[in-house]
């Protein structure tokens, strides 16, 4: 009756550690992983690529067709959305919660199931004594649990932890920079693409106008009031428009390539651009003085807090490298149970028997000699400490000076835009009347043709004026690492 219970009893507990294996495996699948979030490390991942970019959207990294025409908006955030790089500062950003999670999980105790179920044949064959000889047959299982729980060890578990969490603070900054460098990028791209399409427009107004020069100068050639030279010229400024207008295509085309690229499309993608607006002001973002610009962009740029969270990552590594050297005291414990079945002798038969052993208590773990391994691994550290501070002086600097290069751009593209729509002005008016003194017989081919130039090149730098500016806004902020959602906004600015 004893040994009935007992098998009972037995197999239950062989039950539960095969309940205990299959948490086990489920735990680590790719679903249920995912489900399973106790030190919830996943409210340190943003929901997208995007990040903050794309967080505020109904469907945040959902797109469909391509607007048409094509606005920021929607070329940044697709841009961000789906390009490798900031998808890979996303999966780094994960990867660093997941190790923020482990090192959470160093403070719980380990505990290790054990199961064997095995079918047992013995053959025990005495030569001369055969009564001695024995076979038996039999399924004989054991299991056993053990746990592990470190108590104390000299701060290795928090040096670990305070690593693991600067390194998700650096992968969050990274993932930061990488969204405004690529954000720079698209906008700069965007801009480009949109001062093609504007120069293109320009140059078939320009074709357009040469064309009415030339056969403005054929019929007076025709009516004999002017000479044969004229036509000559006109012809030769048309057809230079004709050529200006072709590259003019191929220039929109390779920019439109470059911007499909961007929002990570086929570069034949169809895109429609809306139209340069013109009459704008420049406004007064950055008003502030440089000196305290560079200050800014120095503290808060993520390229500066990414350094200062590897500096911090790697403090604390040294320090867990430290750790490690010095003992650990833990608390372990086993329960382990066994049907293996007892004999009373040789040649004796067995017999159905349990077996059961336990133990609980506290292990002192003390590194005595490692082969002086400790001591070069601490070097290590110490030297990766310098590096970090090494690095995190020099991202001062480069954000220092990179303020400063797009800072003094702005100013340059600033004075552009007012200096363009004056000289568009005055190029305007001389062409009118220039075409008003040919058409009347009192001005000469050369004069209309020269004012026609001059009219051409004042349009294409005020469009080259206006998207350098507009561009040149968003390089700054990136620059300081103030780019954010609200700068999608800026694209309609009020007329002067």
């Amino acid at each position: 009756m004893n040994v009935k219970l007992m098998s009972g009893l037995s197999r239950r507990y062989i039950h539960t550690l095969r309940a205990l294996l299959w948490l086990s495996v489920l735990s680590v699948t790719p679903g249920t992983a995912r489900a399973i979030d106790v030190f919830r490390t996943d409210t340190s991942v943003a929901r997208t690529p995007a990040s903050a970019f794309a967080n505020d959207a109904a469907h945040p990294c959902q797109f469909g067709q391509l607007e048409a025409p094509l606005h920021l908006a929607e070329a940044v955030n697709r841009a961000l959305c789906e390009n490798p790089k900031t998808r890979e500062a996303w999966a780094n950003v994960k990867v660093q919660a997941a190790a923020v999670g482990v090192a959470k999980s160093a403070y719980l105790p380990n505990l290790t199931a054990n199961l064997q179920d095995v079918r047992d044949h013995a053959v025990t064959d005495v030569s001369g004594y055969p009564r001695l000889s024995s076979a038996n047959r039999s399924t004989v299982y054991s299991g056993s649990i053990s746990a592990n729980w470190v108590l104390f060890d000299f701060g290795g578990r928090k040096a670990a932890l305070a690593n693991s969490q600067a390194l998700l603070a650096a992968a969050r900054a990274n993932q930061d920079a990488t969204l405004q460098t690529v954000f720079s990028t698209v906008a700069t791209d965007y801009y480009a693409a949109q001062a093609a399409a504007g120069k293109l427009a320009l140059a078939e107004d320009t074709e357009r106008i040469a064309h009415d020069s030339f056969t403005a100068a054929s019929a007076r050639v025709t009516h004999g009031v002017a000479a044969i030279s004229d036509q000559l010229q006109a012809q030769t400024s048309y057809a230079q428009a004709t050529f200006n207008r072709a590259k003019a295509e191929g220039d929109l085309q390779a920019a439109l390539g470059t911007l499909a690229a961007d929002m990570f499309l086929s570069p034949d993608q169809p895109v429609t651009m809306p139209a340069a607006e013109d009459g704008v002001v420049p406004d007064q973002d950055f008003t502030a003085s440089i000196s305290s610009m560079i200050e800014e962009a120095q503290t808060i740029h993520p390229a500066i807090a990414a350094a200062r969270a590897k500096l911090d990552a790697a403090i604390a590594s040294e320090q867990q490298t430290r750790a490690e050297g010095l003992p650990n005291l833990s608390l372990i414990a086993k329960y382990s149970q066994n049907n293996q079945p007892a004999s009373l002798g040789l040649g004796q038969p067995e017999f159905a028997a349990t077996g059961r052993d336990w133990y609980v208590g506290v292990q002192l773990q003390i590194p005595l000699f490692e082969g002086l391994s400790r001591t070069y691994k601490v070097r290590e550290a110490q030297a990766q400490t310098e590096v970090q501070a090494d690095t995190l002086d020099e991202a001062r600097q480069q954000v220092g000076l990179d303020v400063w290069k797009s800072y003094q751009a702005l100013q340059t593209n600033i004075q552009s835009v007012g200096n363009t729509a004056t000289l568009k002005q005055l190029a305007q008016r001389s062409f009118e009347v220039a075409r008003r003194r040919y058409a009347a017989g009192v001005g000469s081919i050369l004069e209309l043709l020269t004012a026609q130039k001059a009219l051409s090149d004042a349009k294409q730098q005020r469009i080259q004026a206006l998207t350098d500016w507009r561009a040149a806004r968003l390089q700054l902020a990136a620059k300081m690492g103030r780019l954010n959602a609200g700068d999608l906004r800026t694209e309609h600015i009020p007329p002067q």
